[in-house]
């Protein structure tokens, strides 16, 4: 079941509780200024893509962003991907790792200019249920998107863990 927009796509799933098993993960770390995020990642995945051929590590899930805390003028994040074991850390590229437990999901439908109200979504139906929200949550980004494609294809689905 997903939730529809006026003109009938769906935006989101319903969201989810899951239980997920902690992962080992090569990522880029930083703090970016807003308006820097899209050159972030692109420069990350360069990076990512380099060291995690150079050092033959499988990729076991499509590319995420780890956010620490809430938003502001820049984001602390961590760009990366699920591997088989543990990066030798190389040219920015270090070791990492998204947490297990019990995490509230969703997939959000369509463009990331519009993953804000998903994740206000998610955060609400946390709050319903009584459960409080982790400092930390992440996206992992389904679809890769390129240039020609249509905004309304992509796929992201949302993780937030739920505090103790």
């Amino acid at each position: 079941m997903s939730s529809r927009g006026s003109d009938g796509e769906a935006l989101a799933s319903e969201p989810e509780l899951v239980n997920l098993d902690p992962t080992t993960t090569a990522v880029v770390r930083g703090v970016v200024p807003m308006a820097d995020l899209r050159d972030f990642f692109d420069a990350s995945f360069s990076a990512l893509a380099r060291t995690i051929g150079a050092q033959r590590i499988i990729m076991l899930s499509p590319a995420f962003g780890l956010y620490h805390g809430s938003p502001g003028e820049t984001l602390d994040l961590e760009v990366g991907f699920v591997t088989d074991r543990a990066v030798q850390p190389e040219a920015g590229v270090v070791v990492g790792s998204l947490p297990g437990g019990q995490v509230a999901r969703l997939t959000h439908f369509g463009s990331f200019d519009d993953l804000g109200s998903s994740w206000e979504r998610l955060r609400s139906w946390m709050r319903a249920r009584g459960l409080s929200a982790a400092e930390d949550r992440w996206e992992t980004y389904v679809t890769q998107p390129s240039p020609d494609m249509d905004s309304r294809d992509l796929r992201t689905e949302l993780h937030w863990p739920v505090a103790d």
